[in-house]
């Protein structure tokens, strides 16, 4: 994955050293490591935020940013989730990791957080892997006093990619105030996520007090951060990843 980079200057960044402590695979191809400080510290966060791994690969030495998936308030590991990318060196890195073996990361980064849910009502929407940062936010919005209606759109390109399906169920069916779609669209992901913002947020009605967090592969999150300025929409009130 890509994301908003850690922040560049003439500090130096501190590393951390975390262990593999399990691995889950979601998918043939999606995977999420669940990793412990050998400080034995917690790790402080704020939902939506990242961490950059550095990755050795014998020529080269990399940093990737990979969003943390678990919740700030889990004193346990902390989970990253993410998948092949065809020719990822440093996705197959990640994917040859092993229960024990050790990695060095630095942060964590990011202003793509809720760290207090505003009084609004909240649209999250999400594909893929992309759910990862959308997960801690979601459930932090759910556990704050606002009565506000909240909705999660998520999508993939089939049903085995709507990752954590049983938990967002399961959220749906607890929480009254919350909606969630999953949206399964091989090949056109962001043309129906786009037709669905549409109808509901900018056609529907002239509501335009929403918050909305956006996160996402490609230039189809720009299109639907400019579907929803464009309608009147706060361009503060719409948050956005592009990886």
């Amino acid at each position: 994955m890509t994301a908003e980079q850690p922040p560049a200057g003439g500090f130096k960044r501190s590393t951390l050293n975390a262990r593999v402590e399990n691995i889950f695979d979601h998918t043939t191809d999606t995977r999420s490591l669940f990793l412990s400080l050998t400080s034995g510290k917690h790790l402080r966060f704020v939902p939506g935020q990242f961490i950059s791994i550095t990755i050795p690969l014998g020529d080269e030495m990399r940093s990737r940013p990979y969003s943390i998936a678990s919740d700030p308030e889990e004193r346990g590991p902390f989970e990253i989730c993410f998948n092949r990318v065809a020719g990822g060196r440093g996705a197959q890195w990640l994917f040859d990791r092993r229960v024990g073996d050790t990695l060095d990361f630095s942060g964590p980064f990011g202003t793509f957080t809720i760290d207090r849910a505003p009084d609004a009502e909240l649209c999250f929407i999400a594909e893929g892997t992309a759910i990862a940062p959308i997960r801690p936010m979601l459930k932090r919005a759910l556990a704050s006093p606002s009565a506000s209606r909240i909705h999660l759109i998520y999508a993939a390109p089939d049903r085995d990619h709507i990752l954590y399906a049983a938990e967002l169920e399961q959220l749906m069916r607890t929480a009254p105030n919350l909606s969630y779609e999953s949206v399964i669209a091989p090949g056109q992901i962001y043309d129906r996520l786009f037709e669905l913002a549409e109808a509901r947020w900018v056609i529907g009605d002239a509501d335009r007090t929403r918050h909305f967090y956006i996160c996402g592969v490609g230039k189809g999150v720009i299109r639907l951060r400019d579907l929803l300025r464009g309608a009147g929409y706060e361009r503060r009130a719409v948050h956005y990843e592009q990886w």
